[in-house]
């Protein structure tokens, strides 16, 4: 199971630290001096003036702001970037290239179109890559015929596109990708393959539209199953749908692993696990590829580009993964929603880089099979042999034993009293399981490489309905919140075990949520302050007035030029700042909320799968136009909205209060202004719209009223 490699190894990957990484140092002890002399101004007015509560909430605020600054920080100290040379890799004999198992998982065929799963799998079956080495395995939550239909036709199409793709030296190997793609210079036989792939394509839509698989040879696959057969409550199913030892390909496995309502299954985690451990019996390949089921090959050459430091002796015996940034089609021209996400994925990585290396973000990461046993220097044996990670399978996968063996450790019983999700394996506490599963790897002393090839790796599917995002980003906020206040938390495993700057980067995640504090504080107090004439902020007279516009405005200027610096523009960047103050009051409010009645038993979240589907023709065509889709509408925009109308009360009564009374500018109207310039689609969609992404009635009168009770309430707390 040993990667070969050869005396050049080196050669195969360079690195480079980031030009910038002075000046970062530099302001960064600027902007620390300016923090500690902010903490001093808000003790001196704790003990000197008598706005004790007022001073309390801006210190609270203010302590969040600068452990969200300082973790951020830590990401900027060291950042590192990578080139590969997967050419001089492909040179090597067959013999150096290692097995690959690729996990791929899904969980609703409505939310997760079977055709889409299709195309991914075929995507990477179609790799640049010794097909007969390559195994892929689809984990199926949901247990649906209509997915296991999809890739049985799957995998009769890849008998002629992985031909034509390697014949032709195709880039794009999703089908779907290549044959939307308008192209002059088509042979017959991709305009022959086209047309294969078009009936294909409406086999599958015609039985995702009709809700059942109707052909007798694809039906009784579940029919022979209990009648009582649902997502939640059924046996393992393992079929091999293709198969290497018959023909040069690669396999093709489809698994819906055992499913009870009284026996937890810790949602994707599970899934991955299960799948770690039927790929240990089947192929036990060293390296592991893992994909969300909308995320599509988009580099037929990316396994090189990881097997470029897989294979290099010097890092290979403590490397444990090497992780892929995510992109994302189908996005708008100015990124409404910041579903490009250039913070995780581009600036936050190079950094994380510079320390031990990227976190696990869940997708597109090819893994070594001995990181999930284990540090490096110590082994965790599973409870089976044929489990070892270094064990080499000697027996054909369609083989009697081997197939009994699979079913049985897809089980759902079969993890109880084992070290599955704790010591082995992915692991189990949290939403997040990436973020936690890659938190405990680095803590263990496995070291991750951060690979960004020019052509990018993956292509997935981004939500185009706000609500989705925020329903997203909510599930996040509550699995980061189970990681805070963990047995392991980063707040102190962390820093016991990364060192401070690592562990600073691993809190920067965990922080998120924690911003919904001083979003809520800020967003409200101000505001409430300017209407009835109570100061918060000093004088711009005041000498301290100066430093509040320093920390802002440096803070601003840093973000933005970084920004820019990675690829973004400046109005991606106004975008992605104002979808940050949108999470902030929607899915980390709530998400907040949401964790504080789970850990009273009020409450048990659940894992959402968030739809990948398109959705309608208007959908699409307000978010192809930049319009943002509040529809359907819910109490998770709430907050939101009444904060943005508190703000526009506020910024009017100020103008009055500049211009009319002659009061001079203030922070507080300053603030307010800023606010109401990033509330501007809120407004229109309250107000001015009449199509279905509008704000509904009912919660802008809600809103309103809500508005109301806070101001009186502000006289009371102000006056």
């Amino acid at each position: 199971m040993e990667l070969h490699t050869s005396e050049n190894s080196a050669t195969l990957h360079t690195s480079h630290t980031c030009r910038r990484t002075v000046l970062y140092r530099c302001y960064a002890v600027i902007q620390n001096c300016g923090i500690i002399a902010l903490m001093y101004h808000h003790v001196h007015s704790l003990l000197t003036e008598r706005t004790a509560l007022l001073t309390s909430l801006l210190i609270i605020s203010d302590v969040v702001l600068a452990f969200m600054w300082a973790s951020t920080t830590s990401l900027r100290l060291n950042p590192v970037h990578r080139t590969e040379y997967p050419e001089k890799y492909v040179a090597k004999p067959e013999e150096h290239f290692p097995k690959l198992d690729v996990f791929i998982c899904t969980a609703d065929p409505y939310k997760e179109p079977p055709m889409m799963v299709a195309n991914t799998v075929l995507s990477v079956m179609a790799y640049g890559y010794p097909s007969d080495k390559i195994s892929v395995y689809v984990s199926d939550d949901g247990g649906s015929s209509l997915t296991l239909f999809a890739l049985m036709e799957a995998a009769k199409f890849s008998e002629h596109w992985l031909p034509f793709c390697k014949k032709n030296n195709v880039q794009d190997r999703s089908p779907e990708v290549y044959f939307s793609s308008k192209s002059s210079s088509w042979t017959e036989e991709a305009e022959n393959l086209k047309k294969m792939y078009e009936d294909v394509k409406e086999r599958v839509e015609h039985v995702v539209s009709i809700g059942k698989v109707d052909l007798d040879q694809f039906r009784k696959v579940f029919d022979s199953l209990d009648h009582k057969f649902t997502p939640q409550d059924h046996p393992s199913i393992i079929k091999v749908l293709q198969n290497n030892e018959t023909e040069i390909m690669p396999n093709l496995i489809y698994v819906s692993r055992e499913k009870s309502r009284a026996t937890p299954h810790h949602f994707k985690a599970g899934a991955l696990n299960t799948l770690l451990r039927v790929s240990s019996v089947m192929t036990n390949s060293p390296i592991i590829l893992t994909l969300d089921c909308d995320m599509y090959s988009n580099n037929p050459t990316t396994p090189l580009h990881a097997l470029c430091y897989f294979s290099d002796p010097k890092i290979s015996s403590g490397l444990g993964f090497v992780q892929f940034p995510q992109r994302f089609q189908g996005i708008n021209k100015n990124d409404i929603y910041a579903s490009e996400l250039i913070h995780p994925f581009d600036i936050n990585m190079v950094g994380y880089d510079g320390l031990m290396g990227p976190i696990h973000v869940g997708t597109g990461c090819f893994f070594s099979r001995r990181v999930f046993y284990g540090p490096p220097a110590n082994l965790i044996l599973p409870e089976l042999d044929e489990l070892r990670p270094n064990r080499i399978v000697d027996k054909p996968i369609k083989s009697q034993s081997v197939l009994a063996l699979a079913h049985d450790v897809a089980g759902c019983n079969y993890e109880h009293n084992t070290n599955w999700g704790s010591k082995i394996g992915f692991r189990y506490g949290s939403l997040v399981e990436d973020y936690y599963t890659g938190f405990m790897l680095h803590c263990e002393g496995w070291r991750s490489m951060f690979c960004r090839p020019q052509r990018a790796a993956f292509f997935g599917s981004a939500p185009k309905r706000l609500t989705d995002v925020v329903w997203q980003q909510m599930r996040w906020s509550i699995g980061l919140l189970e990681m805070a206040f963990a047995r392991y938390s980063p707040f102190t495993y962390g820093f016991k075990s990364l060192g401070l700057f690592t562990g600073l980067g691993y809190c920067y995640y965990v922080v998120w949520p924690f911003c919904s504090i001083p979003l809520t504080v800020y967003g409200v107090l101000p505001q409430l302050a300017l209407i009835y004439g109570v100061r918060v902020f000093p004088r711009p007279s005041d000498v301290w007035f100066w430093l509040y516009i320093f920390l802002s405005l440096g803070a601003y200027a840093q973000d933005l030029s970084d920004f820019l610096l990675e690829g973004g523009t400046c109005w991606k960047w106004w975008n992605d700042q104002r979808m940050w103050l949108i999470r902030g009051l929607s899915s980390f409010f709530f998400g907040m909320i949401e964790y504080t009645l789970k850990t009273l038993n009020l409450s048990t979240p659940g894992f959402n799968v968030t739809s990948k589907a398109d959705g309608n023709g208007e959908q699409k065509k307000r978010y192809e136009q930049g319009i943002f889709d509040f529809g359907p509408s819910s109490s998770i925009f709430l907050p939101l909205t009444v904060v943005a109308v508190l703000n526009l009360i506020a910024f009017v009564w100020g103008l009055y209060r500049l211009f009319a009374l002659g009061e001079g500018l203030s922070l507080e109207l300053m603030l307010a202004s800023f606010a109401v310039v990033n509330s501007l689609p809120i407004y229109e969609a309250m107000v001015l719209r009449k199509d279905d992404g509008k704000l509904q009635k009912g919660l802008c009168f809600l809103a309103g009223m809500s508005t109301l009770v806070l101001i009186v309430a502000g006289y009371f707390f102000l006056k």
